[in-house]
């Protein structure tokens, strides 16, 4: 439990008011080192790590403007607050201007005391959390349209550089609104085949004839209309990848002349008497269960097996919780650009919301959700009066028993913080990680709903 305490270095050279101040802060529950001397603060700045810091201004030597200056130096993240008398408070705002987050005068208030730090530190949780976050997005840029840290993701990132340098098919399995097509194009971007084209073709949009016209291209004259020949996409995609979306809703009499092409390399357009060859990568993905569709005979066993040489599956929105913060600020700055506005975060209470709405249509959903609300929001922060009604009007029964009336926003956080904890059979280190946040966070949001820990 110690390690999850915030660490606080306290500094002055009068020890009655130094105790007095550890004392004050160790009974709050911080980690509290003291330094009798800016000397020794600075040793201490040096060797340790602090979330806090909270100094005399006048002492010998080295005095607090010095430890202000030498902390910004030495650990940028880290806020100052300065202790001064009341003769001083002119040299105390001074300080405010060279970087501190506050002051406390002598004589202090304990209540004073205990808000002001609160607050320094709560200023730095978000300042962490918010560097955090745009270090995840940034590092997301590294790896081609596949935005998501959450185990699971990691899991399908792994997959996707070990499978991309081959030209084996990939079958993408997964939920409408998942990502199987990014997962297609991150494969592609990633292989050998990358400087030629990918090409996307959704297998239930099309009549048969008009998905083997636009698959396999036709030859002039080969019916009505056709005064001119035309190449389709197997030919246009030569020595890249085709992606054939929802493979699933071809009909059988085209799965025949798909397999075909697999096996032979090559095809006639329609109309045409001379195979032309080609070379191209296929990667098929449906939401479809295709072994039972192979068992019940709507989808042929032979082309199922071609097709899933390599099998990937992709985890619905609400089984990598995790990712939904990142996704959000992801498409926050997506629709930013494309309406020229500047929305700089989601509010706490909106983003509580994100968080535990069960994401039925998946990432697709989550992206016309933020797209709506940065239409709407005309201020510098996402609020909930401007999430869809069924995420605001969100209810926590699935995790909360016996709810006999409708839950505050602060009732639905403690209950739904509760739930994950026991989901994790107390692992915080793993909660924290479902709930996208960090264990400083989740440790703060225990301590403020006094929840029970089971260790």
């Amino acid at each position: 439990m110690e390690n999850e305490k915030q660490r606080i270095l306290v500094v002055d050279d009068e020890e009655i008011a130094r105790k007095n101040l550890v004392h004050i802060l160790e009974k709050v529950g911080y980690a509290v080192v003291s330094a009798d001397s800016g000397m020794r603060a600075l040793d201490l700045l040096r060797d340790k790590y602090f979330d806090l810091v909270i100094t005399d201004l006048k002492m010998e030597k080295v005095d607090g403007m010095e430890v202000l200056k030498q902390t910004k130096k030495l650990q940028p993240d880290t806020d100052t607050v300065m202790i001064t008398g009341y003769a001083t408070v002119d040299s105390a705002i001074k300080a405010l201007k060279k970087g501190a987050y506050h002051y406390i005068a002598k004589p202090y208030k304990i209540d004073e005391v205990r808000k002001i730090v609160s607050e320094a530190l709560l200023k730095r949780n978000l300042l962490l959390e918010n560097k955090s976050l745009k270090t995840s997005l940034e590092s997301t840029k590294k790896f081609p349209f596949i935005i998501g840290e959450s185990d699971v993701m990691q899991d399908i990132k792994t997959s996707i550089k070990q499978i991309a340098p081959s030209d084996t098919n990939v079958l993408v399995l997964g939920e409408s609104g998942t990502g199987k097509e990014l997962t297609a194009k991150a494969i592609h971007q990633l292989s050998n085949r990358s400087k030629n084209k990918f090409l996307a073709f959704n297998c239930g949009s099309f009549t048969e004839e008009l998905m083997a016209n636009e698959l396999f291209g036709h030859e002039k004259e080969a019916f009505s209309g056709a005064v001119q020949e035309k190449r389709g996409l197997l030919e246009t995609a030569n020595k890249g990848t085709v992606f054939l979306d929802e493979i699933g809703d071809m009909p059988l009499s085209m799965q025949v002349k798909l397999l075909r092409v697999i096996q032979e390399k090559e095809f006639l357009r329609v109309g045409g008497v001379h195979p032309i060859s080609t070379n191209v990568r296929f990667i098929a993905a449906t939401h479809r269960d295709l072994e039972k569709d192979v068992k019940e005979g709507r989808f042929r066993q032979d082309l199922y097996y071609r097709l899933n040489v390599i099998c990937l599956k992709i985890s619905p929105l609400v089984k990598r919780h995790g990712d939904i913060k990142l996704l959000a600020y992801h498409f926050l700055n997506e629709k930013n650009k494309m309406m020229e506005k500047d929305i700089k975060e989601i509010d706490k209470d909106a983003m509580a919301l994100l968080l535990g709405y069960d994401w039925p249509g998946n990432v697709r959903e989550l992206e016309n959700v933020i797209e709506r609300a940065v239409v709407l929001e005309k201020r510098d922060k996402i609020y909930p009066e401007n999430l869809p009604d069924s995420i605001r009007s969100l209810s926590i029964e699935t995790y909360r028993h016996n709810a006999s009336s409708i839950p505050s926003l602060e009732e639905q956080e403690k209950h739904y913080i509760e739930w994950v904890l026991k989901k994790c059979n107390w692992n915080k280190t793993k909660a924290a990680k479902i709930m996208g946040i960090d264990r400083v966070s989740l440790w703060r949001k225990i301590k403020r709903y006094d929840l029970e820990i089971k260790e």
